[in-house]
Order: C-alpha cells, then sequence, then structure tokens
C-alpha cells in the first residue's frame, strides 16, 4: 500500500497509471478539517474501488467498480480513503462496519 502524504501525492494518485495491482493500493489521509471526502476519476484510465474510513479505520462506504470520469460518493466524516484494483474490495471481504488494521511491511 502507498501512502499518498503530500498535498502533489495526493493530487496525482494513480493519475498516468496503465493499473493497480491485485494486493496494492494507495491511503489517501485527509491532513486538513474537512467534514467530508470525495475523490474524482478525471484523466483516469481504468475503474477502481474505493474504501472510506471513518474513526478508528471503521469502513463507512465502499463505492465499488468507479469508472474513468466520475465522481465519487461525497462521505461525511470520512478522513482517510483507500483506492484499490476493481473487485479487491469484494475479494477480500472488505463489507461497511469493519474495523481496517494497518501495518509496516
Amino acid at each position: 500500500m502507498e501512502c499518498a502524504e503530500s498535498l502533489a501525492a495526493q493530487s496525482r494518485g494513480l493519475l498516468g497509471r496503465e493499473s493497480v495491482g491485485a494486493g496494492d493500493g494507495m491511503l489517501f489521509v485527509n491532513g486538513r478539517f474537512a467534514p467530508f471526502m470525495w475523490m474524482h476519476m478525471f484523466f483516469m484510465k481504468f475503474a477502481i474501488d474505493i474504501v472510506f474510513l471513518g474513526r478508528g479505520d471503521r469502513v463507512i462506504k465502499i463505492d465499488r467498480e468507479l469508472k474513468p470520469w466520475r465522481v465519487s460518493s461525497i462521505v461525511s466524516g470520512a478522513p482517510k480513503a483507500i483506492e484499490l484494483a476493481t473487485g479487491a474490495a469484494k475479494l477480500s471481504g472488505i463489507e461497511v462496519g469493519d474495523s481496517l488494521a494497518f501495518e509496516s511491511a
């Protein structure tokens, strides 16, 4: 999992890539206070799953198979989001209400 920490990395995200590999993903952390989070797919070349996380890294929303040139749900109370390959959320069994844990490799 890559972490898009800087504003530049968050702006770039997965843009310019041909795909996101199975088992790979990108974590976005909203460093500044905002009451909601959303993602856009402008200029993307492939669809993705987006998992929005609330307090305690609890899954509060999943947008599945978000296609290029679309905008995700606007999710209140989500300071984090993970972009994954299409179908990865379902394949890994991630559901709304689950708590995710992050560990260093």
